[in-house]
């Protein structure tokens, strides 16, 4: 997993202006724009992406589809729908673990070696930050190992208690290495 550790970056910043091939979209289930970061790919993109959000169908939670980033400078974007929050006891950090997983999975599809995610259902959906980050570090370094086409994640935070919650669920799957 080492090596794996040494691919996943944790940022502040607005992943609307991530250069990356790809980006992942924290998405409601009908993929048709919403608030948060949802909003703001959507705004950045162009009204393009609903378009072809519009004729995917939708996405089930833990699920997720790709689009092109039309004006983003990703030229991606996977939309992949966490979970809402209700105490853990729903299947929650499955679902919040399926849907990082899958993001990984249709990012390989479209041949992305460098993709970043925000921070999966912390915003309007309640997830608890450190919970969450544990969750994404682990389920990404889990795929990475097994993975040498991807060579860069980056986990874009938008607010500094994020960023801290990110960097130190990667500090401790570093110290889990080295114990």
């Amino acid at each position: 997993m080492d090596g794996a550790l040494e691919r996943i970056k944790v940022v502040r910043g607005d992943i609307t202006k991530e250069v990356v091939d790809a980006i992942v979209n924290a998405a409601n289930e009908s993929l048709l724009g919403g608030g948060g970061v949802d909003g703001a790919i959507h705004r950045a993109a162009g009204p393009e992406l609903l378009a072809e959000c519009r004729s995917l169908k939708g996405c089930r939670t833990g699920d997720a589809k790709t689009t092109k980033g039309y004006r983003l400078p990703a030229r991606w974007v996977v939309h992949t729908v966490g979970p809402v929050w209700n105490g853990g006891e729903w299947g929650e950090p499955e679902l919040l673990a399926s849907a990082y997983r899958r993001s990984l999975e249709e990012t390989l599809k479209v041949g992305a070696r460098t993709v970043a995610f925000p921070a999966i259902s912390t915003g309007v959906y309640g997830y608890p930050k450190d919970a969450a980050a544990r969750i994404a570090l682990r389920t990404i370094a889990e795929f990475l190992t097994g993975c040498d086409a991807i060579r860069e994640v980056r986990l874009v935070c938008f607010g500094e208690d994020s960023a801290e919650a990110h960097r130190a669920a990667l500090e401790a799957l570093r110290g889990e290495r080295r114990s």
